[in-house]
């Protein structure tokens, strides 16, 4: 078996340039995880950096049929353990092929390779007065590709959805090594079974995105950035049902906890911890921004909260502080950050039971949240004295992972809201999907992959 899995990564070495395949130490334990919290750490058999979609083919080809199996990777931001290293597995990173194919302005698309970083579309894009919407708080290092095979979404959701909502078309690299096209070039398209739907958000288990036609956006003339602070969290998410009362509509709408504030003034030197224990921004744009910010304004005021009354500077860069509300901390076995949604009109009542499971199980907490489709981002950490834990501390953590979980689904919602299941959240998905539903997703890897080689063990 050894001599097999070796011949395998021999081959890669032969059909692929001098460079493109690393089996050193280093690169094999960088490569072998993600940003989630590690369940089963393996090493890959090698790390394999293709640069055209033929390399990628022929990578698939000479592990089809072996039993190497074949996981593909971005930037290795996910935080579901969606590109963590399986057994006997190689990594496929394609961080290489980071090249924008096209950018058609009048057509309002791009077509771009997986490895093209989220912020590099945006800055091509932007000298044409467009976009690309879904923008992920790690869009400055993220991939296009990652972001199609976890379905990404971001602080722009609120307006402009998740990334299947901007996928138009997909090239993807079958377990055999064919290669396919789906999907269309236009905006409207409804011709068969919507396979680019399905590919999207598969995290690499039904074929590997090698090429992404995306649809583009207006870049908005004028932006409004709106900062509301409240004397606690339940009473800003309140707010937040407001607005939509309100009926307007804000393309970013996010939602910050004490813990949250707390942190960001540790790391940044802010103070926003003593204007309020909870901070609600929300952003308009287009040409009706202003005006659709100063109803904002209004409502957010008449619910009690300490209100920006004009344009402020200070508000857009508090939205730039919540970019990077996760701080530095990785995910570890000591500290998870999930990734839940619930009906909006459940915000209130999800936040409370929050609030009252995590002091019940002796475990701190801290929240930010996408505010305006529901989509919650509570961090749940036990404290590590002198290096250890308590006894029971990490059962502890587990138990509120669990209760937090089960009751986001008794409020209507789901176990991830844009992160993805990968290999992480498996344990959570039947509570979500009855047995019924999950055997025909099985049914379909099995259709895509019957060799069981592209990601296994991760979604389904």
């Amino acid at each position: 078996m050894e001599a097999r899995l070796g011949s395998v990564v021999d081959e890669l070495e032969r059909i692929l340039a001098p460079g493109q395949v690393d089996a050193g130490e280093v690169s094999l334990r960088r490569y072998a995880v993600d940003q989630a919290p590690v369940i089963d750490f393996q090493l890959p058999l090698a790390v394999v950096f293709p640069e055209s979609v033929e390399d990628v083919q022929a990578v698939v080809r000479a592990c089809a049929g072996t039993g190497v199996a074949v996981v593909p990777r971005g930037a290795g931001t996910g935080v579901s353990g969606g590109a963590h290293a399986t057994r006997n597995c190689i990594v496929l990173s394609l961080e290489r092929m980071d090249r924008i194919l096209a950018l058609n302005p009048d057509d309002e698309t791009a077509v771009v390779e997986p490895g093209v970083v989220n912020a590099v579309l945006n800055d091509a894009a932007a000298a044409h007065g467009l976009m690309y919407a879904p923008d992920p708080a790690s869009f400055r290092s993220s991939t296009i590709g990652g972001n199609v095979a976890t379905n990404a979404g971001g602080l722009r959701c609120a307006k402009y959805g998740v990334t299947r909502d901007s996928v138009l078309a997909l090239d993807v690299v079958l377990a055999d090594g064919s290669l396919i096209h789906t999907g269309h070039q236009t905006f409207k398209g409804v011709a068969g079974y919507d396979l680019t739907g399905l590919f999207v958000g598969s995290e690499g288990t039904l074929g590997i995105v090698v090429g992404v036609t995306v649809r583009l956006k207006y870049l908005p003339r004028d932006v409004h950035t709106v900062a509301a602070f409240y004397p606690d969290f339940r009473q800003a998410a309140a707010g937040v049902l407001a607005v939509g009362r309100a009926r307007v509509q804000p393309a970013i709408m996010e939602l910050l906890d004490g813990g949250t504030l707390a942190q960001l003034d540790d790391i940044h030197g802010s103070d926003l911890t003593t204007r309020g224990c909870s901070l609600l921004l929300i952003q308009t744009d287009g040409y009706g921004a202003a005006a659709e910010a100063q109803v904002v304004r209004d409502v957010l005021l008449a619910s009690g909260a300490a209100v920006t009354t004009e344009a402020s500077a200070e508000a857009e860069r508090l939205v730039e502080l919540r970019r990077h509300s996760r701080g530095v901390e990785v995910d570890d076995e000591y500290r998870v950050g999930e990734d839940v949604a619930v009906p909006r009109s459940r915000l209130v009542d999800y936040i409370a039971a929050l609030e009252a499971m995590a002091p019940g199980h002796g475990v701190h907490l801290k929240v930010v949240a996408h505010a305006g489709d529901g989509n919650l981002h509570p961090t749940f950490w036990i404290d590590r004295t002198g290096g250890g834990v308590d006894a029971g501390a990490l059962e502890r953590l587990q138990r509120v992972l669990d209760e937090s979980i089960t009751a986001a689904l008794a409020m209507g919602g789901t176990i991830t809201g844009e992160h993805g299941v990968g290999q992480y959240k498996l344990r959570w998905l039947g509570q979500e999907q009855p047995e019924p539903v999950r055997e025909l997703q099985r049914r379909i890897k099995e259709l895509f992959d019957p060799e069981g080689i592209l990601n296994p063990g991760k979604a389904i």
